[in-house]
């Protein structure tokens, strides 16, 4: 039993990224495995092209790097294809960050950004969560998702 409070509260897994060197080849195989593809799209801004597929209620990113420097670029040259980051659902992402700090976890994101259908996110550094990226999506709470 876990007598200490923790933190922040997770609704759930929000979605679960992974990288890929051949993004056209990944999502043809995702989508031959069953998933519905949602959308393919670039997002300067964060470096990457996204294919996001519907995973129930959730989803599943497939992503690759649009600069050959950037950090997805350095984790794929590292660690080959693979699962790059694993995302969960919170109702107030800013205050789960300062939360978060002052539990002493190393935050990548200190405030939200915008990431992917505008959903505001931010990123728990893998030495956090025992060599995970981890990442925070913020959702309506329950009542408002009426």
């Amino acid at each position: 039993m876990d007598v200490l409070a923790p933190p922040i509260t997770i609704l759930g897994i929000h979605h679960v990224g992974i990288v890929v060197a051949d993004l056209a080849a990944a999502t043809e195989t995702y989508r031959r495995l069953g998933f519905r593809l949602l959308d393919l799209i670039e997002m300067p801004e964060q470096g990457v092209r996204l294919a996001a597929f519907a995973a129930g209620d959730d989803y599943l990113e497939l992503l690759t790097p649009l600069d050959p420097e950037s950090g997805v670029a350095r984790f794929l040259a590292a660690r080959g294809d693979g699962v790059h980051h694993v995302a969960y659902a919170v109702t107030d992402l800013a205050a789960a960050l300062r939360r978060l700090e002052s539990a002493g976890f190393e935050l990548v994101d200190r405030e939200p950004r915008t990431g992917l259908h505008g959903w505001r996110v931010a990123f728990i550094h893998p030495r956090s969560c025992n060599g995970v990226l981890t990442e925070l999506v913020e959702v309506a709470p329950a009542s408002e998702a009426q």
